[in-house]
């Protein structure tokens, strides 16, 4: 049977308690084995502990040591699922897409809005999905939720309490597990597996919104490495200054601290033209970075690894931003809507079936 690393690292999938009762972190292997035994039918499943935390506990450090810990692993396996909470699925998983560059095998993903001993639960199918993926899917980090299969790097969480949680509005689902499983080729392989670990998490992530005092944000330059930006639209933000709000002051302070500015869209679908309207043109005269249509999740890990791997060289960091690296980001002007959620690719029958 093909061998597939089951990674626990905590979540709703494996917590117990509820209504009227807060959820815990819970006993998972016991429970996954008496609930879904059929999934270690479908591979030689290798269950792993890496941490059983709610997801709100994950952090920059974590990480770093699970991409180690699969870097690893993953040449031992031919598929790996990592069972992880909703809250912060989507920052995890862009970091891993980022730092685990070409792995060998798929990398997959998945949480449940219920816990897996609920008789309601969501977490079963995920699971069964996300085995089915990690044996069938594309060699990418991907996030498996609700009979669907996302580039890791490219889901939001866009509901608290519906099953079809995630949405990746600015990239085609790469997989859909229906009657069939249907799979996408995914990206193409540039070389060898490597690690890239290195993160420097001093960077600040600032939402523009009608009121905010950019005083604010600049008395936390001295404190920060990096800011991430996400601005109306293609990357609006106020720039009069007799209206006493202008992020000038902040670009340009910026600018001669060497804090590197990433401007990304408080809208879902589409992305940063920082070029088309004025305020923009203003910030890109600063050294602003557009992020296109990275979600905020990715753009923070990469400018987190940007900053550790690229320290002394704002053009190396200005390149590696704007150029993908695991399919996070569209090159060019990003306006063309995707396909839709249900689009189905070439079909490729599982070995379940």
């Amino acid at each position: 049977m093909p061998r597939v690393l089951l990674l626990h690292t905590g979540g709703t999938l494996g917590m117990a308690g509820g209504r009227p009762s807060a959820l815990r972190p819970a006993a998972f292997f016991k429970t996954l084995k008496a609930r879904v035994p059929e999934l270690f039918q479908l591979a030689d499943i290798e269950l792993q502990l890496f941490s059983n935390l709610d997801s709100s506990e994950m952090q920059p450090e974590l990480w770093q040591r699970m991409a180690t810990h699969l870097h690893q692993q993953l040449p031992q396996f031919d598929g790996a699922v990592v069972t992880h909470g909703t809250d912060t699925l989507a920052y995890t998983a862009s970091a891993l897409s980022l730092m685990l560059r070409n792995p060998p095998c798929p990398v997959v993903l998945t949480g449940s809005q219920r816990p897996l001993g609920e008789v309601r639960s969501d977490a079963r199918l995920n699971l069964i999905d996300a085995v089915l993926s990690a044996l069938e899917g594309p060699r990418e980090v991907t996030i498996c939720f609700d009979s669907h299969l996302y580039r890791g790097n490219r889901a939001r969480k866009v509901k608290v309490a519906e099953y079809d949680a995630f949405d990746s509005p600015n990239c085609p689902v790469l997989g859909t597990l229906g009657v069939d499983a249907t799979f996408e080729p995914g990206l193409r392989s540039k070389g060898p597996f490597r690690l890239f670990e290195k993160l420097d998490s001093r960077v600040l992530l600032l939402k523009v919104y009608p009121g905010l005092d950019p005083a604010l944000p600049l008395q936390l330059l001295p404190h920060v490495r990096g800011l991430i930006l996400e601005a109306y639209g293609a990357g609006n933000f106020p720039i009069d200054p007799e209206l006493g709000r202008s992020f000038m002051p902040l670009f340009t302070q910026a600018k001669e601290r060497g804090v590197p500015v990433v401007v990304v869209s408080q809208a879902h679908r589409n992305g940063v033209d920082l070029s088309l309207y004025e305020s923009g043109a203003a910030a890109l005269a600063q050294g602003v970075m557009g992020g296109a249509d990275m979600t905020p999740s990715a753009a923070l890990v990469k400018l987190m690894q940007g900053l550790a791997y690229h320290p002394r060289s704002p053009e190396a960091l200005a390149r590696f931003i704007q150029t993908p690296v695991a399919g996070e980001l569209t090159v060019g002007r990003p306006t063309v809507e995707p396909p839709a959620r249900g689009r189905r690719g070439s079909t490729r029958r599982t070995k379940a079936e």
